[in-house]
């Protein structure tokens, strides 16, 4: 599945997304999710580990969305880095950073494929089961085992323990990426109505948390498990948000693009 599926996302729910979140964090979630990820950042002193992990998540963010960035989230990771004390705060900190060369090494940046499981593996080793980084974690564990790895068997039991993580921390931004990418290997294994659903559910969520920036992917995907006209209206849904945003998610314009004439 291209989009999402090749280029993960930092999920941080919660932060900003409801009524009771405080004024910076809510400041902070509004511009993330409308594609201004430096905005969201500049808000943000790295005066404490939680406050550095919060601006280089945003950061790598940014990269994943744009390709573009790439120092500033190296900056802002090394920070995160010096700043952690617990295993937890170091272990997302890892978890970033792998992250971070998951998407050089898919993006075609630099091939980072090394660094990327050693630091993800390191997280695992920090992050205790069950606690509430695990999710993302086992999240990102299994995008290296569907895109870098080939290995759909192990990257679907990895989306579902990051499934039902997501579900127990009431995580609801993480469940719209697991529902999305869950449904995606359904959708290569021609369950239709399996993908049907978990593209709708990624997309009915996006839309009630004001997710801008994930709506048109999630549009996208799910135009590709129906028929038409659903789809082809579905597409220009997309693609109208897609042009909203400047261009952004970058990697989405090769799904949005029509197919090539036969001749």
């Amino acid at each position: 599945m291209l989009g999402e599926g090749n280029v993960a996302h930092t999920a941080m729910s919660g932060t900003g997304t409801t009524a009771d979140d405080d004024p910076l964090q809510t400041a902070v979630w509004r511009l993330r999710s409308r594609a201004c990820w430096a905005d969201a950042a500049a808000l943000l002193q790295p005066t404490s580990p939680a406050a550095a992990l919060q601006r280089a998540a945003l950061l790598v963010e940014r990269c994943l969305y744009t390709e573009r960035g790439w120092e500033e989230a190296e900056d802002a990771l090394r920070t995160a880095e010096a700043q952690a004390r617990t295993d937890d705060e170091r272990g997302a900190a890892a978890c970033e950073r792998g992250q971070l060369a998951y998407a050089a090494t898919l993006l075609g940046v630099r091939d980072r494929a090394d660094e990327a499981r050693a630091a993800l593996g390191r997280a695992a080793a920090l992050i205790a089961p069950g606690a509430p980084g695990r999710a993302l974690l086992d999240f990102r564990r299994g995008l290296l085992a569907e895109n870098l790895a080939r290995a759909p068997q192990a990257a679907r039991a990895a989306y579902r323990r990051a499934h039902a993580g997501a579900t127990a921390h009431g995580d609801p931004l993480l469940l719209s990426f697991t529902w999305r990418h869950l449904a995606g290997l359904a959708l290569r294994d021609g369950e239709l109505a399996e993908a049907r659903h978990g593209f709708a559910e990624s997309l009915r969520i996006r839309e009630e948390l004001g997710y801008l920036v994930g709506t048109a992917p999630a549009l996208a995907s799910l135009a590709d498990a129906e028929s038409e006209p659903e789809a082809s209206r579905l597409r220009a849904e997309a693609g109208r948000l897609f042009r909203l945003l400047g261009g952004v998610p970058t990697w989405l314009a090769r799904q949005l693009a029509p197919p090539a004439a036969t001749i």
